[in-house]
């Protein structure tokens, strides 16, 4: 075989592995931990939230119903090309859409009747669950435990229940609902088409990186619920943009879900997700550390007054949100990606309820200083409590051990399976 040859094997074997290959678990976790933590330095943390509340907020907008709904002060939503959660999402959907397409996965994916009420429901308590607990899966539990906040274990908590309940709907609906099963279609994407959508996402990637040019960040916008601070100047939305396309295209190469993390171990006693999630959130942890522990980032991203009531229903109505949906918040972004209508609508109704939910929240004065007077939950950044920042890791430590302990030893007796 001639020189030029072994190369031209090689090249397609790199191909298939960074594009075509399924990324292990654990693989595409670390990855994502890598680059929560390059995001976090780069300006803030990344989650799904704050942009479906901004793309919800514009259909109520485009609706004509934001005036009529009288919950804004605004005169008009935050753009969504210079809110900075909304820069994330779309950067996420991207990076997914453009994995999705060099992958083969690619597909108009029309749901059963049944699925799409599924879908718009689930968006409905996928957004009232993130206001409760401060965020989604990821600002409420995987980036809040990430940036050691107490609120993301009370998350945790919510959404193990969440998800079991919402699995023995499941079960009980097989048996019991037959209604909607029809409606179903699939649009199969010629192949060529795909490697053309590949080749415009990122061209509009690139693009957009340079039309954003130097422009910094002077206000980090929280996940959830809009509370704002000024932070001093952080990077531009050119980063933010990009390494949201990387952590989309990790996500969809490794069909990373933190739902199935918690799902898997209760309906077929696979722990592989698990595996990865769980070592995604020690290693963006102690990265995180350090880069609070020398004053590189403000230690109060994503600690929420949500440790309590707030967090844990938050993450049960949430939980339960995500079964019926069949992905979590950047599970059912990056499944946006790859043209499954069920999660567009998820998406539509999740924005809509998040941001309508999120602003009556304000009527009640649940935020600001209400939220810090205790009526979700408390305020605890870990590091600051007796534990400090090496006993607080210690803690993540041992909660992931005990995980890992408790998932695989129920791979091997299934002690933990919800039967049918």
């Amino acid at each position: 075989m001639g020189e030029e040859s072994v190369m031209g094997s090689k090249v397609k074997d790199l191909y298939k592995m960074l594009c075509k290959d399924e990324w292990s678990s654990v693989t595409a976790g670390i990855i994502v931990a890598f680059l929560s933590v390059l995001i976090l330095v780069w300006a803030r943390p990344w989650g799904a939230v704050g942009a479906i509340r901004n793309w919800g907020e514009w259909i109520i907008y485009g609706a004509g119903m934001w005036d009529t709904l009288g919950l804004w002060d605004a005169a008009t939503p935050k753009s969504a090309l210079l809110d900075t959660g909304s820069v994330i999402g779309i950067g996420f959907v991207a990076g997914a859409f453009l994995s999705a397409n060099l992958g083969d996965n690619f597909d108009i994916r029309i749901p059963p009747v049944l699925e799409t009420v599924k879908g718009l429901v689930a968006g409905v308590l996928m957004g009232i669950g993130s206001v409760f607990a401060g965020g989604c899966n990821v600002g409420g539990m995987y980036n809040a435990i990430g940036n050691l906040a107490a609120n993301g274990f009370a998350m945790w908590l919510g959404l193990v229940v969440g998800v079991i309940l919402g699995l023995k709907y499941i079960y009980w609906e097989m048996e019991n609902i037959s209604w909607g099963a029809g409606g179903a279609k699939a649009i199969e994407i010629p192949v060529p088409m795909r490697r053309i959508f590949a080749i415009l996402a990122l061209v509009g990637l690139v693009w957009g990186a340079y039309a954003y040019g130097d422009q910094v960040i002077h206000v980090v916008d929280y996940d959830n619920l809009d509370v704002e601070d000024y932070l001093g100047i952080s990077g531009g939305l050119s980063g933010l943009l990009l390494i949201a396309a990387g952590l989309g295209y990790t996500m969809q190469r490794g069909r990373w879900c933190m739902v199935q993390a918690f799902r898997e171990p209760h309906m077929t006693g696979n722990i592989s997700m698990a595996k990865g999630v769980m070592v995604s959130i020690l290693l963006l942890a102690v990265g995180i550390a350090v880069v609070k522990a020398t004053g590189l980032r403000e230690p109060v991203h994503y600690v929420r007054g949500t440790f309590g009531f707030g967090a844990v229903f938050g993450g049960f109505i949430f939980g339960l949100g995500a079964m019926l949906a069949g992905g979590c918040g950047t599970g059912t972004l990056w499944r946006v990606g790859e043209g499954q209508v069920k999660l567009w609508l998820t998406v539509v109704t999740f924005g809509i309820s998040n941001a309508i939910f999120g602003q009556k929240v304000k009527e009640w004065n649940w935020e600001g200083t209400a939220e810090q007077s205790g009526v979700l939950g408390q305020w605890i950044y870990m590091p600051d409590t007796f534990l400090g920042y090496g006993g607080t890791l210690a803690v993540i430590a041992i909660a992931m051990c005990l995980w890992y302990l408790i998932v695989s030893w129920n791979e091997d007796t299934n002690k933990l399976i919800v039967e049918m």
